[in-house]
């Protein structure tokens, strides 16, 4: 999404190219799979910049001369043209002194180089950002980095991706090529630097020119966030130096065909391009083996040709296997992953290799009878849960922090991250691939990538020089992330479709790249040329509307897929806040909706938290202070979120206009954010993180909006029957005005429900009041809790005055009933044990310690270590729960024992609890 213009909204590492931060053994039908990364290879975002190498700013690389060596570049040193007087020439050679340039990690934005020369204030801090002048990056940078060889007999390339805007390239003093050619993030480029490589130090140097999302087609931020003052120009993905003989290996890549729906069978296809670098005829051996499977063919070469080597079923029975380990998302099976080993060998000797992981699964994703695209994976359909993935504002890669942000998708229960633009590096998709999460990668809206469309983007329109950078950043991408089998389709078009010329040259990469899932053609509701409905929809809403928008079936609510939409804000916990704003934003942000808020978006359609304050101020009662204003927004993003993921997995099994997909915009955000986020830039988790870790439980039971409806629902694969749902109502003094047991339920797996009961008209209730539902066993074990804070008046909706990003609100419900509620003391014991990896857990154990019948409303449990900071990332069995008198819980949460030391403390929090920190008992 996002900077749409109204009337609508907001608006390869080659081949499997050297897989870092990641070691992966998997086993699969016997075989041996590992994938190997050095670990500590590149920069934190927290510190963002490589250590100087020796005495020169300039890092150094050591390639080693073995077949298929592919080094990536350790760093760079970093300079503004502006400040370099010398000739590109000079400053390309080995020995140039590099005196007074910054020294960067190997993926770099400019401003992420520089913020690790702690030349910047904290940028996520107030308005540090502003104080960054921009006027320094209208120029080009230039990046040099040094490389050593022992032969340069052997032949040596530059392969790299990730170049934001444009860059002329030298090696040795040499210009290799230039800006015209080497533009665009996604485009791949292989240069043949043999003939300037010699024995020991070698250079390679980039001139970098600025960045312009709405004139390059790299990537933008929209209304995500305020865009960093570089716009991200610089190198963001690995430079590799390749090694090998005269024939390369490139491409390698397998196509996988599983029989369906026994899963009995599968058929492998091996594909790689063998090219002949050399000025002779060669004969070339290409042989490989996937486990104890082996297969070869020998091909000849005429000088400089290429050509695909084939290795087949028909012709290679060994590639056909029965019963083979099929690769499922997480919740639905293991993550078994193969590894294909490919050798050149010319005159009896290697000559290059290449390696792929891959899995064996089956993605469909037609369109159903109401025209919404249905996907199913090995034959099973899923309901496509999902968020908005943002990378970090300044584009540093961590790979700890990466894969945090990936365990919490699964703490979530969401399956699915869509990837608009910013497409991660390899790691991330290895990991995806581990973990068992889904991905939709597609280009971005609102800039350039869309500025062919005739509909007020900003974006330029593009040249005939565009076309062809386009495409070959389809080509690219579809190389690099076609063996990933998490990967489940591509979104070529965002908000609008691609034009028939695009979309034809964008399917005719795809097809030359044996893209294996579906395509889709646009996010949005609108057709393309040639593939015509997209099967999604994208009407928003990305501003608050109240959670029983989500169940009526028109506009945004839950049919069909939705591609992005949300209730808008997220405001962080008050840990974050005190982070990220000063005294006196914090002081707007609870007394003023209709200020402008910096930390929200640059668009004037997003800059405030108006419509979110009125409701807020209308349903909860006005704020009296900023503690009091952050428990209410919690509340509202609890019940916001929550309500449109169960409103989404309710209407998913219904059999007219059933809900297929939906994606939480966003997931997280790349800064300090009040918006669009489930969990914030330091990892702390609010209500909007918990609302929808209890939306996606396994086996859920929750409370319709619409009709009163009690429903069960269960996203296990197998039926789960003799359950039990109570259902109780109690007034804001804890006097309960209703209570029904159903007995004996029965529920269908794989998304499948049923109604529990209806909730009829119950007299006595208060204007404010609580719905506990209860889901127990056959053993009577609780399964499922859900409490409700709800109004006998209900929130009206004004659909006529639908705009493209939200609903608005004609009459609100009545929660100011809650405020009256009187307190509910709660106690906490809690004990730490030390975990496998490192990790640790603290189990709490919390009891509601008062006599009268109020229960403890909305209890947040914490950890925090000994300066009060909390212990983050963590992942908590359940939170923000409500215990009525007599009832205790224990909750289990699981850290990192170096983030939390040996035993960190209990902070206890509620709506009428107070708060209070409990000593841990280790």
């Amino acid at each position: 999404m996002s900077l749409r213009s109204a009337p609508h909204h907001r608006q390869r590492e080659a081949d499997s190219r050297v897989r870092r931060g990641l070691t992966a053994a998997l086993a699969a039908s016997g075989l041996a799979i590992a994938i190997a990364i050095p670990a500590g290879a590149v920069p934190s975002p927290h510190e963002s910049a490589a250590k100087p190498v020796g005495a020169s700013p300039t890092p150094v690389t050591h390639v080693a001369s073995a077949p298929g060596t592919a080094a990536p570049l350790t760093g760079f040193a970093i300079q503004s043209s502006a400040k370099v007087n010398d000739t590109p020439e000079a400053i390309s050679s080995p020995g140039y002194p590099a005196s007074g340039w910054h020294p960067t990690g190997p993926r770099s934005t400019v401003i992420a180089g520089l913020l690790g020369r702690n030349l910047y204030p904290d940028p996520f801090y107030s308005t540090n950002l502003k104080k960054i002048p921009a006027a320094d990056f209208d120029v080009p940078w230039w990046y040099r980095s040094d490389f050593t060889v022992n032969d340069p007999e052997r032949r040596t390339y530059l392969d790299f991706s990730g170049v934001l805007s444009a860059a002329d390239v030298y090696v040795n003093g040499a210009k290799v090529a230039d800006k015209e050619k080497v533009a665009g993030a996604y485009t791949h480029h292989e240069l043949d630097v043999t003939s300037l490589v010699k024995a020991g130090t070698n250079t390679v140097a980039f001139r970098i020119q600025p960045n312009d999302p709405n004139r390059h087609l790299t990537m933008g931020w929209i209304d995500w966030l305020q865009p960093p003052p570089d716009e991200n120009m610089g190198i963001v993905r690995d430079v590799l130096v390749r090694r090998g003989g005269p024939v390369a290996l490139r491409g390698a890549h397998v196509t996988t065909k599983l029989a369906t729906p026994s899963l009995g069978s599968a058929e492998l296809t091996v594909k790689a391009e063998a090219r002949n670098d050399s000025g002779s005829a060669v004969s070339a051996t290409i042989s490989g083996t996937i486990g104890s499977g082996k297969f070869s063919q020998t091909v000849q070469l005429a000088p400089k040709e290429s050509k695909t080597v084939t290795f087949a079923p028909a012709d290679h029975p060994q590639l056909r296997l029965n019963k083979p380990k099929v690769w499922w998302p997480a919740g639905m099976g293991e993550q078994p992953l193969y590894d294909l080993e490919l050798t050149a060998t010319v005159g009896g000797t290697a000559s290059d290799t290449a390696h792929e992981s891959f899995g064996i699964r089956d993605v469909k994703a037609p369109l159903n009878g109401d025209g919404a695209r249905q996907y199913s994976v090995n034959g099973r359909p899923l309901l496509i849960k999902s968020g908005g993935w943002s990378p970090d504002m300044f584009l540093r890669w961590d790979a700890r922090y990466v894969e945090d942000r990936l365990k919490y998708v699964l703490d979530l229960g969401l399956n699915t991250v869509r990837i608009e633009g910013h497409i991660e590096p390899d790691e991330f998709f290895d990991l995806a691939d581990r973990y068992g999460i889904l991905t939709l990668p597609g280009w971005e809206c609102c800039n350039k990538w869309e500025g062919h469309a005739d509909a007020g983007e900003p974006g330029q329109g593009w040249s005939a020089a565009d076309h062809v950078i386009a495409k070959a950043s389809m080509a690219g991408e579809a190389e690099r992330l076609r063996n990933h089998p998490s990967v489940i389709s591509f979104l070529i078009g965002s908000d609008h479709p691609p034009t028939r010329t695009i979309e034809q040259n964008y399917l005719d990469a795809l097809k030359a790249a044996d893209w294996p899932n579906p395509v889709v053609p646009v996010a949005s509701a609108r057709p393309s040329p040639i593939l015509g409905s997209s099967g999604m929809k994208m009407p928003g809403p990305y501003d608050w509307v109240p959670p029983n928008y989500w169940y009526n079936k028109r506009s945004g609510g839950a049919e069909g897929f939705n591609s992005e939409t949300s209730a808008g804000p997220d405001i962080p916990t008050m840990d974050t806040l005190k982070r990220m704003m000063s005294p006196s934003e914090l002081e707007t942000l609870w007394k003023d909706p209709n200020a402008t808020q910096y930390h929200r978006s640059p668009s004037s359609t997003f800059n405030n938290l108006k419509i979110f304050g009125n409701a807020l101020n209308a349903r909860y009662g006005k704020p009296s202070n900023l503690e009091d204003y952050v428990r209410k927004a919690q509340l509202a993003n609890y019940e916001a979120v929550r309500a449109q993921y169960e409103a989404y997995g309710r209407n998913f099994s219904d059999n007219s206009k059933p809900a297929t997909g939906v994606v939480y915009w966003m997931l997280n955000s790349g800064w300090t954010s009040l918006h669009w986020q489930l969990f914030d830039r330091y990892l702390d988790q609010g209500g909007a993180y918990f609302g929808a870790k209890k939306a996606n439980e396994p086996l859920h039971i929750q409370y319709s909006y619409d009709n009163r409806s009690v429903v069960v629902v269960n996203n296990r694969h197998e039926t789960a029957g003799g359950l039990t749902a109570r259902v109780s109502l109690f007034d804001t003094k804890g006097e309960q005005k209703f209570d029904q047991r159903v007995a004996n339920l029965s529920v269908p797996g794989d998304g499948g429900k049923t109604t529990a009961l209806t909730i009829p008209n119950v007299s006595g209730l208060s204007g404010t009041y609580l719905a506990k539902l209860v889901l127990t066993d056959g053993a009577g074990k609780e399964v499922s809790r859900n409490v409700y804070w709800l109004s006998t008046k209900s929130d009206v909706l004004n659909y006529g005055g639908t705009t493209w990003y939200y609903t608005p609100t004609s009459s609100y419900a009545d929660l100011t009933g809650l405020g009256d509620m009187a307190k509910a003391p709660v106690a906490a014991t809690s004990t730490t044990e030390s975990g496998p990896n490192g990790t640790a857990t603290t189990k709490v154990t919390l009891k509601h310690a008062g006599n009268a019948k109020t229960p403890a409303l909305f209890v947040d449990t914490d950890l925090v270590d000994g300066s009060g900071k909390p212990v983050l990332p963590v992942q908590w069995s359940d939170n923000q729960i409500s215990l009525w008198p007599g009832e205790s819980v224990t909750l289990t949460a699981t850290y990192r024992a170096s983030d939390g030391g040996s035993a960190p403390s209990v902070r206890v929090s509620g709506w009428n609890t107070g708060t209070k920190i409990w000593h841990n008992n280790r």
